[in-house]
């Protein structure tokens, strides 16, 4: 099933990458997966906090 989602790159340290793939491992995620799942996380954090984000349209 395609998606339609946005693409960007990551500009981290080595060691930043190794942390979070260590992290992504021990929830059985893939790295990239990972990274979704804790921004994602996050928005929903902030939002339950702060209320609903709003976009300009």
């Amino acid at each position: 099933m395609a998606t339609n989602k946005r693409v960007f790159t990551l500009r981290l340290s080595d060691e930043v990458f190794d942390k979070i793939g260590i992290l992504a491992t021990s929830e059985h995620r893939s790295l990239t997966n990972y990274i979704e799942y804790i921004l994602i996380k996050h928005l929903e954090d902030v939002e339950k906090e702060h209320g609903e984000i709003k976009m300009e349209e």
